[in-house]
């Protein structure tokens, strides 16, 4: 309790989730607010301390019921295996869960994006307002000024889900934000005024980003965007590795792209109000994506695709040569009919690889995350043939073609690491194929095939001394053991050593039958162990290919639009 008792005082503004064993506790307020809310049953261990608790593989479903009622939680896990642990097991917060920084994809909803914004205004209004905007899921950053009097116009195209801001020292929120959060629909979240500080958000960015300046971003020393793109990342290392938080450490935020400044220059400027009249993503009468624009034109198969057709349709293209681009492709997919069908099922099978991305940098992914991206990132070479000749896809394929070289070598190691039906996590194991590791080999024998091994033993044992009698058994009792009639009791070798002495038999054990039960009876454990090590390998494998495995998403988000756009033209 006292464990409980720091870490809530650390996120007083956070329901605790507190790990105890196979289930999730909550105690005192926590406790009373998840019975109201979620109507858990309340129950008590200590008179006055009322607590509720969940089971620990049903988390998710709780949490995105209190994530989608405005709550933010906090999840403390057990950081150290309970069998090395001297009295109390240590504990950790590891993740704190707010609407804007989710990463699961139980909590994420497929078709659009779920970003986090901060912004900063200007000390004249007629100046322009500082924002950055970061989705976690998928690695994406970016910044830009827009003049305080769109800024409200400006997030309800980018549609974040949560709106960061310096807290005042009344802690009173200003009045444009207040206007612009409740235009927007997104909550308000106040940080501490010093993470605005530029000085204190520029150190962060270039010890996070590994660079001495900012400027190779963009972004020049006096920028107004770095307050608000430090600020931003401060809060999602916080979120997503709070130890680590203003560490030196990029932790597990390493697919975080470097903040990429957004000209409006490129785009048509779209008010709220017309974003709203012209239904480009939901309807004025229900509210809802059905018989919005996009609802008409979303013919995407991929994830990617679906949330960047929804961003081009809010951030329309103005300048001609890049709408050229895009119709030479879209009339490219019209003409050749044959090829359009033959991209859309090789994207088909690709999963949304920017989410994976998201899950492996975050130490969130599962072992179906990974057979996944070992699909979808296998696709590379026949697409790269695919558009590898008409010119409308040049570019996309010179891009393609630089990513093969890291990411088909990749592809090919999960394939043969890896089952193509893998379980949903690594409790039971179940995740790698036979004869991709010999420690786990032995553990998985050990485990299915002890017969064979007690057979071969006993052979060798009859054979080494010429007691044709001699039997290798077991019982839940006493083990494993060798048996030996009395009438061959002085037959038997100096290395074995008497276990137990029966009516006409002595039993007895070798060095080597104690270490073939050591290993058996742990073999199950062990071999979970195992994989649960070569899955980190694995992930770490990942993790040095984030930035490509982020383009790839990207490209492949792209034909996935241009494809819709031409079947929708058909």
């Amino acid at each position: 309790m006292r464990q409980h008792r720091r870490f809530k005082e650390q996120h007083p503004d956070c329901i605790l989730m507190f790990r105890m064993g196979d289930f999730y506790e909550l105690f005192d307020d926590d406790a009373e607010l998840v019975h109201r809310v979620l109507g858990l049953t309340l129950t008590q261990r200590t008179e006055g301390v009322p607590m509720a608790g969940v089971p620990y593989h049903a988390l998710d479903g709780y949490l995105q019921k209190l994530i989608a009622q405005g709550y933010r939680v906090a999840v403390c896990d057990q950081v150290q295996d309970p069998r090395e642990a001297k009295g109390v097991v240590e504990r950790a917060v590891t993740r704190v869960l707010t609407p804007g920084t989710l990463v699961d994809e139980a909590l994420l909803e497929e078709t659009r994006p779920n970003q986090v914004a901060a912004a900063q205004l200007p000390r004249d209004p007629a100046a322009d307002a500082a924002i950055a905007v970061a989705e976690i899921s998928t690695g994406r950053f970016t910044v830009m000024m827009v003049p305080v009097a769109r800024l409200a116009d400006e997030l309800s195209r980018l549609g974040p889900a949560e709106l960061l801001h310096a807290a005042t020292d009344d802690g009173v929120v200003p009045e444009t934000l207040a206007r612009v959060a409740e235009v927007v629909g997104c909550p308000l979240t106040a940080r501490p005024d010093w993470t605005f500080r530029p000085s204190d958000a520029e150190d962060l960015l270039r010890r996070h980003f590994g660079v001495r300046s900012l400027e190779g971003f963009g972004l020049a020393a006096d920028a107004p965007e770095i307050a608000p793109a430090g600020a931003l990342l401060r809060y999602l290392q916080e979120t997503q590795a709070p130890d680590a938080a203003g560490g030196d450490d990029a932790g597990r935020l390493a697919h975080l792209r470097p903040p990429r400044r957004e000209s409006r220059d490129e785009n048509l400027l779209i008010d709220a109000t017309s974003l709203r009249a012209l239904e480009i993503e939901r309807t004025m009468r229900s509210g809802e994506t059905r018989g919005s624009l996009l609802s008409v034109l979303q013919r995407c198969v991929t994830p990617m695709g679906k949330r960047l057709l929804r961003r081009w349709l809010c951030f329309p293209l103005r300048r001609i040569e890049m709408i050229e681009a895009r119709q030479a492709a879209v009339a490219a997919f019209v003409a050749d009919r044959t090829l359009a069908e033959r991209l859309a099922d090789e994207i088909g099978s690709v999963q949304d690889v920017a989410r994976i991305v998201g899950r492996v940098a975050t130490q969130r992914a599962n072992p179906r995350d990974l057979v996944a991206l070992g699909v979808s990132v296998g696709r590379i070479e026949t697409l790269v043939d695919l558009i590898d000749g008409p010119p409308a896809f040049a570019r996309h394929a010179e891009r393609l073609t630089s990513l093969r070289v890291t990411l088909a070598p990749l592809a090919e190691a999960i394939s043969l690491r890896c089952v193509e039906a893998p379980p949903a996590h690594l409790r039971d194991g179940g995740l790698f194929r036979d004869g991709v590791d010999d420690v786990l080999d032995e553990a998985r024998t050990l485990q299915h095939d002890g017969t064979t091994w007690l057979a071969r033993y006993q052979k060798e044992l009859i054979e080494s001394t010429g007691i044709g009698s001699l039997k290798v058994g077991y019982n839940k009792v006493f083990g494993y053991y060798i048996e030996v009639t009395h009438t061959h009791t002085s037959r038997v070798p100096d290395a074995f050593t008497r276990k137990q002495t029966l009516k006409n038999a002595e039993r007895y054990v070798t060095p080597e039958l104690k270490t073939y039960e050591e290993k058996a009876t742990t073999a199950q454990a062990r071999a979970i162990e195992r994989e649960k090590t070569l899955f980190d390998e694995l992930c770490a494998e990942i993790r040095a290919h984030l930035q490509a495995l982020g383009e790839y998403a990207d490209v492949v988000a792209e034909l996935d639009v241009l494809a819709c756009f031409a079947d929708v033209a058909l």
